[in-house]
């Protein structure tokens, strides 16, 4: 097979990737039992010479909750054919890989709330007061 594509700009090639087949627990019948459909696709992001210094840096930084030694392992088991399973090892990886990778999302800039706002918020406390002072009223 050949190798994952992460994005435009970086694609892992099937060297570096690892497969490890063993028996599925889903579906199959009596098949389930003889065949090893079951993939664990393993890839070594801090070993990589495909990723570039400053994604590598990102992914290990993000994904550190995933990784075992630097390397990340994704299972596949839903289909019946190892074929199958081993296409959504690799799609799953590649979705992975491109969540971390993305660039952090803009710094959030403060604001102020509005004087309309303001003004609603503090009608309703007013309103809100009202309501309770006239339950005291009722019970004295």
């Amino acid at each position: 097979m050949d190798g994952v594509r992460v994005s435009s700009r970086v694609v892992i090639p099937a060297g570096e990737l690892r497969e490890r087949f063993s028996r599925s627990s889903g579906p199959g019948g009596q098949g389930v039992n003889t065949t090893d459909s079951r993939v664990e696709l393993s890839f070594d992001v801090a070993g990589s010479p495909s990723l570039p210094e400053e994604l590598r840096e990102r992914v290990l930084r993000r994904l550190s909750g995933r990784l075992v030694d630097g390397v990340l392992t994704v299972v596949a088991s839903e289909h019946r054919a190892q074929l199958a399973n081993r296409e959504a090892a690799r799609e799953r990886l590649a979705a992975v890989l491109r969540t971390a990778m993305a660039p952090p999302p803009p710094k959030r800039r403060p604001t102020k709330p509005s004087r309309g706002a303001k003004e609603r918020r503090l009608a309703a406390k007013k309103h809100r007061s009202e309501v309770k002072r006239a339950r005291r009223r009722l019970e004295d």
